[in-house]
C-alpha cells in the first residue's frame, strides 16, 4: 500500500467443473440441477512457499523489491514462470515512472466469456526500506496462488478470469492506472469487476472489506460469516491501492485488507484476538516487513476469501 496522505487452511478440496446434464428427460420431472464448482481450500503452506521465494529475492537484491531495482523484475519473473508452467497466457506491460521502467503482469486464464471479466490483482512492489513481504508480498502470493488453484483444478468458469500483479503501486497506482488508462472504453466495459488484496497478512489483524460494489461486498462477507469471523468496513485504505484507477473508471471493486499503521483499538482486539493500542502492522513500510511479519491465520482466512469471491464471481 502506498504513503498515507496526512489528514486522512488446510488441504485443497476438489474442485469440479459445473456439468450439464444432457439427454432425454422423464415428462413431469423437474430439470436436473446444475453441479456448481466448489472453491477450494488454499493449503497456507502454498502460499507461505511464495512468500520465502520474494523473502529470498528481496535479500538478494539490496533488501527491497521496489519500483525499478532488480528485485521488483526477479519478482515479477518468479510470478511469471508459475503462471506460464500452469497454462496461464502472461503479458508484460512496460511503463516508465520516476526515470525508471516499471512492469505490470497479467495473466488470463483461456475460455470463459470475454465480454465478462472477473479480475484478481494485487500490487508486487515494495518500498525501497524493505522486502514488503505483508505489503504486499501477502496479497501477490495469494493471488498467485489462487490462479494456480484454478490451473489445478481445470476451473472452467462462466466469466473469463484474469489475474495481475502491479507494478509502482507504493508512488502512488502507477501501474494500475497506467493499465486502465491503456483500456478502451469497450474493454473498460468488459470488466466485471476488479478484487484487490493489499496487505493480507498483518501481524496484529483485522478483517477489512471493502464497501464498495455491494454484490462484490456481500461475496467477501458471506465468506467470513461462514467461518464465524466478523468484519468491519475498510477506511484506512480508501483510494490508497490499485482499486482506485478501476473504480474511478467506473468498474465494480471490492477487496480485503488487514490493517496498516492505524492502531487496533479495545473493542477490535476484543472482536479479533491481537493486541489493542498496537499498529495492525507495526513494520509497515519498514525494514522489519519480513517473513517473520505476517499472521499465518489471517493469511489463510484471506486467502481462501480471495478464492471463494473468485469462484463464485466467475461461476
Amino acid at each position: 500500500m502506498k504513503l498515507s496522505i496526512p489528514g486522512r487452511a488446510s488441504a485443497t478440496a476438489v474442485v469440479a467443473a459445473a456439468v450439464l446434464l444432457t439427454g432425454g428427460s422423464i415428462a413431469g420431472a423437474a430439470p436436473a440441477p446444475v453441479a456448481v464448482a466448489a472453491a477450494p481450500d488454499l493449503p497456507v503452506a502454498n502460499v507461505k512457499a511464495h512468500l520465502t521465494q520474494l523473502q529470498s529475492i528481496a535479500t538478494a537484491n539490496g533488501g527491497n523489491r521496489a519500483h525499478g531495482r532488480a528485485g521488483y523484475k526477479a519478482s515479477l519473473d518468479y510470478v511469471k514462470a508459475k503462471l506460464d508452467a500452469a497454462g496461464f497466457t502472461t503479458t508484460v506491460q512496460q511503463f516508465t515512472s520516476g526515470g525508471r521502467t516499471g512492469y505490470n503482469l497479467i495473466a488470463d486464464w483461456p475460455g470463459g466469456d470475454t465480454g465478462r471479466v472477473v479480475m484478481a490483482g494485487s500490487h508486487l512492489d515494495s518500498v525501497t526500506a524493505g522486502p514488503g513481504i505483508n505489503d504486499n508480498g501477502s496479497g501477490s502470493a495469494a493471488v498467485l496462488e489462487t490462479a494456480l488453484a484454478v490451473a489445478r483444478s481445470n476451473y472452467q468458469p462462466t466469466k473469463h478470469l484474469r489475474f495481475a500483479w502491479w507494478g509502482a503501486e507504493e508512488l502512488g497506482m502507477v501501474g494500475s492506472r497506467y493499465y486502465v488508462n491503456s483500456l478502451t472504453t469497450a474493454n473498460r466495459s468488459k470488466i466485471s469487476g476488479y478484487l484487490n488484496f493489499d496487505m493480507i497478512g498483518s501481524p496484529n489483524p483485522g478483517y477489512f472489506v471493502y464497501d464498495d460494489d455491494p454484490a462484490i461486498e456481500k461475496t467477501f462477507k458471506t465468506y467470513f460469516t461462514g467461518i464465524g469471523v466478523s468484519t468491519e468496513i475498510e477506511t484506512e485504505g480508501d483510494g490508497r491501492s490499485d482499486h482506485a484507477p478501476f473504480k474511478n473508471a467506473g468498474i465494480p471493486v471490492g477487496g480485503l485488507f488487514s490493517g496498516a499503521d492505524y492502531i487496533k483499538t479495545s473493542a477490535q482486539a476484543a472482536k479479533w484476538g491481537g493486541t489493542a493500542g498496537k499498529a495492525f502492522d507495526a513494520c509497515y513500510h519498514s525494514s522489519c516487513d519480513t517473513s517473520s511479519n505476517i499472521n499465518d491465520t489471517a493469511l489463510n482466512r484471506n486467502a481462501d476469501a480471495l478464492a471463494y469471491a473468485v469462484w463464485e464471481l466467475s461461476a
